[in-house]
């Protein structure tokens, strides 16, 4: 692999391992201080629903400014959130700090993640983009494998708010593999004149391309149904496998780390192989929901583990699936707009099914909210299958 392309997967890597971090934090220090699952799905309903609020306008910025630009602020910007809460922790005490910065870091991560997705199809002319694609998902990858092990090595050696100043640490060396990446590279990035407006104008434009298009429509459908189940497993699993099969903190980050294996796995293996989209959209929307049903089912914790494999071991190959089919329909000069329009509407689910959990675990039991949720998945699939004729077709030239 060239320099460049090291370079600027390896930024991706660490900058994941940041985030992946934080976010395994968040749920379980909350739920360790309050012993509540409903407060844990609350925890992450505050930490996602900004990140994902905040996909359109940032679509809109990497559009019109650069976004190796947009990308270094993001960086630098959460290393210092990173320090700024923690030095409101030490004079004002309290968990809330570590919410707020996660919730913060999850818009500059949205900024982030955006200027890499409009980065993408254009600076890797070696390979073809589902190659691009599946690389970058297992640099990313990696870094969910890492994240909960590293935060369980760290939280035994020191206190959480340590931690977080590692993260922000974390967060200037991914920054610094992207200017690395960009002494390197030498791939000029075509640009667009944009309107002036970063807010209702490029909406618009993005509401357009989803309304005329079906494909559009369909991964929105069923990115819908995904992302419920990705959000109840992300808010319930440090309840379910502490608290209902009483494991330790340490088989939870195990756990963790074991599922971005599996879909490292994966990942190699669309790497390596060539599927129709069709094919690992359906597959994965199967794999997935078939998963939730088996945690919402299972008495122990080994069929527990087996259902959240399934979950975030195919969430990944699903995520290929859209960002492909995404990439032939977006026009370019339109591509970050329409694409954070897009990613805010497949994922506004995740944060309701943390609130979902905050409100019905107690009354219901965990469990039967993943069922609940399970056997909404499937209601949803069913629809598209009805509505839209099957999974997405690519289209051909």
């Amino acid at each position: 692999m060239r320099k460049e392309y090291l370079a600027f997967f390896s930024s991706l890597f660490v900058s994941r391992l940041a985030d992946q971090i934080l976010l395994f934090l968040v749920p379980l220090i909350v739920f360790q201080s309050t012993g509540s699952a409903a407060w844990a799905g609350l925890a992450f309903f505050i930490e996602s629903l900004p990140r994902y609020l905040a996909f359109p306008v940032c679509g809109a910025l990497c559009d019109k400014y650069s976004p190796v630009k947009v990308l270094h602020i993001s960086q630098v910007y959460r290393a210092l959130a990173c320090v700024l809460a923690m030095a409101l922790y030490g004079v004002f005490g309290g968990i809330g700090w570590v919410i707020a910065l996660s919730a913060l870091c999850g818009v500059l991560t949205t900024q982030g993640l955006m200027a890499r997705e409009v980065l993408l199809p254009h600076i890797f002319s070696d390979y073809s983009y589902t190659k691009t694609l599946s690389y970058s998902q297992i640099a990313d990858q990696a870094g969910l494998v890492l994240g909960p092990l590293v935060a369980a090595l760290l939280l035994e050696l020191c206190a959480w708010h340590w931690v977080v100043l590692w993260v922000a640490g974390l967060f200037l060396l991914a920054d610094l593999g992207m200017r690395v990446w960009q002494r390197h590279n030498h791939t000029p990035l075509e640009s667009f004149d944009q309107h002036r407006d970063i807010w209702l104008q490029p909406l618009r434009i993005a509401l357009r391309h989803i309304g005329e298009q079906p494909r559009l429509q369909k991964i929105i459908t069923l990115a819908v149904g995904v992302n419920l189940i990705i959000g109840v497993t992300l808010a319930t699993s440090a309840a379910m496998v502490i608290g209902q099969y009483s494991a330790s903190k340490d088989d939870y980050a195990s756990l963790q780390a074991v599922g971005a294996l599996v879909t490292i796995g994966i990942l190699l293996l669309l790497a390596r192989v060539t599927l129709p989209l069709r094919v690992l959209g359906l597959v994965a929307y199967l794999m997935i929901g078939g998963g939730a049903f088996i945690c919402a089912l299972s008495p122990g914790l080994s069929g527990y583990v087996l259902g959240f494999l399934l979950i975030v071991g195919f969430d990944k190959m699903f995520n290929v699936y859209i960002r492909s089919l995404r990439q032939q329909v977006i026009p370019t000069r339109d591509f970050g707009k329409t694409v954070g329009v897009l990613t805010l509407l497949n994922n506004l689910s995740q944060p309701l099914a943390g609130l979902l959990v905050a409100l019905l675990a107690t009354p219901w039991g965990t469990q039967r909210v993943i069922l609940a949720l399970a056997g909404l998945c499937a209601l949803i699939g069913l629809g598209a299958l009805w509505r839209f004729g099957g999974v997405a077709r690519p289209e051909r030239g």
